[in-house]
């Protein structure tokens, strides 16, 4: 079956925008916490300082979505996309319809989450 790269190229570009407003969200989320010590209590403050480390956790979630995002375009960019990583299987395209990001087919994510995913991709 033949991909519709510049569908997947156009769903990708949308993401990474949405992406990028999630990301400057989360970075807003997680400034530096100041609170007025006079009228907060502990736990307010505790509050805060955990509403904080789940963003910084946030954060490091969207960047790594941003970078397999780009990567899945540079993918199609270099004739790649839709190709295992792995093995050089094409990859299931209702795989692809549920992560565009899915860089290895089924068979060898099975075989990486067996290994505990101790092998790196070629």
């Amino acid at each position: 079956m033949k991909l519709d790269l510049e569908a997947f190229r156009h769903r990708l570009q949308g993401d990474l925008v949405q992406l990028r407003e999630s990301i400057a969200q989360a970075n807003e989320a997680a400034s530096t916490v100041t609170l007025d010590q006079s009228s907060v209590g502990r736990l307010s403050r505790m509050d805060a300082m955990q509403q904080q480390a789940m963003a910084r956790g946030m954060q490091e979630r969207l960047a790594t979505r941003q970078r397999k995002l780009e990567a899945a375009l540079a993918r199609i960019d270099a004739g790649t996309f839709g190709r295992c990583c792995q093995c050089d299987a094409e990859i299931d395209p209702e795989r692809l319809e549920g992560d565009p990001a899915a860089v290895f087919c089924v068979d060898c994510m099975t075989e990486l989450g067996r290994d505990g995913g101790q092998r790196e991709a070629r």
